[in-house]
């Protein structure tokens, strides 16, 4: 095949004969000479493309849904889907936390019942509910008044008021801390305005409400709620989306320069990967695929796919150049030699993604999807663009490589840093391979010990309001996090039914004996407190207090269709560890109602509930999913390779870096998380890019009638010093993603920067040794001479 004899680190042509070996790739690889038999046609293709993305481009929505992580095909997400729908309440709700010594100062109360009557007053909103939404106890069947006076009584008077508010039932606990120093306020929006961008409008107008009627008072305002947190998710994933453009592309062009110190091959080895990205991202948003937390990281996680294997091109072409070959002659060649190489390592990429649709997540599976799409168009971007690319840019190849020639220190300094790594590896390779058994081995330990972890706060920015808000409701108020008992009646029963009232106050009285789950509503909290303050217990009164209440406020609890109703409480936003025994201690406790009241129906739901349940089983088949992937892809190289001794050789490296990274979380007392699972199985195929790379070189430079080792060297001298400027730029596009606000955006992207360095070092220091390690012992029990004889 055309390439066998490639030039070595020191320009000179190999002393053996070429050898007809298998293609790795099936021949896919020469899709890339399509350009090089028509440049100027293709690139007039690739405009019309490019603009084509850039619509596709602008099509790109985002999902700042907070259930995203657990929304699937599943009973228990329809039935939570189906809540939210019937009781429309949380996920429409911005609260707003007012704290403050002052908090029950009369000039405060004054501002903050004029801040509660602003704010209905703002386009948007469908209610609010506030300590001033209290009422008296009626009087001789009289609409009962405000708790609130509208003239508010001064000196003595004033402090009885605020005695009998601090002691008030329905506000204790739910509205009003019991120091009186926070005060929750519950502004329901339409539904038609979350989602869209007119919500950042009606945020900025609440902001300036506050401002304009707390301002002076002593006390501070926050915003939090599902309404308040898609909109800092939203805002953070466009923001996060210009970051990584702009640093992707200015990350490529820099170390393209460093290394080629030409304009020309700068654009030969970066415009590839950039390109990728525009088209890509245009493929996405014509599928209409949705940015989320996982598909901000496309941008990066594209340019780590392709910009290795554009820089191996351009390195490859590069010396061809050197050792006199024309520009047309130096490309092909190329493409036939690295190309199948390039093949195979998107490959393991695109397996790597096929391995997240073992999740039961949408939002996982879809960045699988995503992935996959963006392997493909950024495996033919690449061997297309480079080549073309090269054709049309490089003129005078001859004057070019006598300038390069004698001033090419950088990449000299590489190479002899690479051999002398090389020389040191094959010295001793069984000890080195038995020493990276035992290490990977311990390290392996150590990741198995790892746990599921998941809070709902490391889907929000944790730079913003709406965490911060939600903390002071987690000590004030027992939690910002909605849990709800759903309660559906059997057919031709009335909500008014004393059966059906006594039931919902006994689901009512188990949820608020619960420990860890506070500030619980249902109808049952207008009953007592008619019961218990006034001596009423006549049904029709209660119906009347309920009829009289806003349908903005009653739908909270009651269906229209008066078939179902929903007890809320609050729970803390802590780890689902910790959430799970509450959850399943409450559903146990509510067997006992579950058995008094046959025919009804009794659900435990909620966000949390569903997070508590679901995301230690999903990231554990996250993680068996890993483990299904590294044998899979291991058994994938070495059919490719028609080598079982290749398919050995890459299991270790493989596996180093998901399992260095695992020990680094345990050191940090972390656990697994989604976006560290998801990190870890992406990395895993990514990182195999250099084992690839070294292997396909190896079968090249290895020859039945020489020492393995020499064959090792150069191997590690012609591919090394693209190998170690690729990971650490391309680490250092992954590692940008700590500038991210969103706490599961930074943990993906230093855990998957950490993995490729890591996977640089398992290919430079456990690569090396093992293959030449197996390549001897084969030689030794098989009288074939070479290992491809061998194999």
């Amino acid at each position: 095949m055309s390439g066998d004899n490639e030039i070595g680190a020191s320009g000179a042509q190999s002393a053996h004969p070429p050898r007809k070996l298998h293609n790795l790739a099936f021949g896919i690889e020469r899709i890339g000479l399509i350009s090089l038999q028509a440049p100027l046609v293709s690139f007039l293709i690739l405009v019309a493309m490019a603009i084509a993305a850039a619509f596709g481009v602008a099509r790109i929505e985002v999902d700042d849904s907070l259930s995203q992580l657990f929304r699937s095909d599943t009973e228990e997400f329809r039935q939570f889907e189906e809540v939210t729908k019937r009781f429309p309440s949380s996920e429409f709700d911005v609260l707003i936390v007012v704290e403050g010594e002052r908090l029950m100062a009369r000039d405060t109360i004054e501002g903050l019942r004029d801040l509660v009557t602003d704010l209905q007053l703002i386009d948007g909103p469908r209610g609010i509910i506030s300590m001033f939404s209290a009422r008296t106890p009626p009087e001789s069947g009289r609409i009962p008044g405000p708790l609130f006076p509208e003239h508010l009584p001064e000196g003595e008077e004033y402090d009885a008021l605020i005695e009998d508010v601090l002691a008030n039932e329905i506000l204790r606990g739910k509205l009003l801390s019991e120091d009186g120093e926070l005060s929750l306020v519950v502004l329901a929006l339409e539904p038609a305005i979350v989602g869209t961008p007119q919500l950042n409008d009606v945020v900025a107008e609440i902001h300036e409400t506050i401002a304009f009627n707390l301002g002076g008072t002593g006390v501070s305002a926050q915003l939090a709620g599902v309404p308040i947190m898609q909109l800092e998710i939203r805002n953070a994933v466009e923001r996060d989306r210009l970051i990584y453009n702009a640093f992707g592309f200015a990350a490529g062009c820099l170390i393209a320069i460093i290394f080629f110190r030409r304009i020309s091959f700068m654009i030969i080895a970066a415009a590839p990967p950039l390109i990728a990205i525009l088209l890509a991202l245009g493929a996405l948003g014509w599928f209409g695929f949705q940015l989320n937390m996982f598909l901000n990281v496309m941008t990066p996680l594209i340019m780590v796919i392709s910009f290795a294997d554009s820089m191996q091109l351009t390195f490859a072409a590069r010396d061809r150049l050197l050792a006199g070959e024309g520009k047309y002659e130096a490309f092909r060649n190329a493409v036939l030699v690295v190309g199948p190489a390039c093949v195979l390592t998107h490959c393991t990429a695109g397996l790597s993604f096929i391995a997240l649709q073992f999740s039961n997540s949408d939002l996982i599976r879809t960045f699988g999807e995503a992935g996959l799409t963006a392997t493909i168009i950024a495996l033919l971007g690449v061997l297309m663009l480079v080549p073309l690319l090269g054709v049309l840019l490089i003129r005078n190849e001859k004057s070019f490589a006598a300038k390069v020639r004698v001033s090419d220190t950088g990449v000299n300094l590489l190479r002899r840093f690479c051999g002398w790594i090389a020389r040191m590896m094959v010295t001793r390779p069984g000890l080195y391979t038995l020493l990276s058994v035992l290490l990977v081995g311990g390290l392996t330990v150590i990741y198995a010990t790892l746990e599921p972890r998941y809070r709902l706060a490391d889907q929000v920015p944790d730079r913003e309001q709406a965490v911060e808000a939600s903390g002071r409701l987690d000590a004030k108020l027992t939690g910002a996090n909605p849990i709800d008992i759903l309660i559906e009646f059997p057919a031709a029963t009335n909500l008014y039914d004393e059966a059906t009232l006594d039931l919902i106050g006994a689901v009512h009285s188990v949820v608020e004996e619960q420990a860890g789950v506070g500030n619980v509503w249902s109808p049952e909290t207008l009953r007592r407190w008619l019961r218990e303050k006034m001596g009423i217990t006549d049904i029709a009164v209660l119906k009347q207090y309920v009829d009289f209440l806003p349908e903005h406020l009653t739908r909270r609890f009651v269906s229209a269709e008066q078939d179902a109703v929903v007890v809320s409480g609050r729970i803390p936003d802590v780890d689902a560890s910790e959430l799970l025994p509450v959850i399943e201690e409450l559903d146990v406790a509510l067997n006992s109602v579950r058995e008094a009241h046959p025919g009804f129906t009794i659900s435990v739901t909620g966000l949390s509930a569903i997070a508590a349940r679901n995301s230690a089983s999903m990231i554990g088949k996250l993680n068996q999913a890993l483990t299904v992937e590294i044998i899979f892809v291991s058994a994938f190289i070495g059919l490719a390779f028609r080598s079982f001794i290749v398919m050995l050789a890459a299991i270790m490296p493989g596996i180093f870096p998901v399992v260095m990274s695992g020990t680094v979380l345990w050191l940090m007392g972390e656990g697994l998380q989604f976006a560290s699972v998801v990190a870890l199985v992406v990395s895993f195929g990514l990182g195999l890019s250099a084992t690839i790379h070294f292997l396909n070189r190896l079968r090249l430079e290895d020859h039945p009638d020489a020492d393995p080792g020499i064959g090792v060297e150069r191997a590690t001298v012609l591919v090394g010093p693209a190998l170690i400027l690729t990971s650490v730029v391309l680490a250092c596009g992954l590692a940008v993603t700590v500038l991210s606000d969103l706490p599961s955006l930074r943990l993906f992207g230093w855990l998957a920067a950490f993995a490729m360095i890591a996977a640089l070092v398992a290919d430079l220091l456990i690569l090396r040794p093992t293959a030449m390690f197996l390549y001897r012992l084969a030689r030794r029990r098989t009288s074939k001479p070479s290992p491809q004889a061998a194999e």
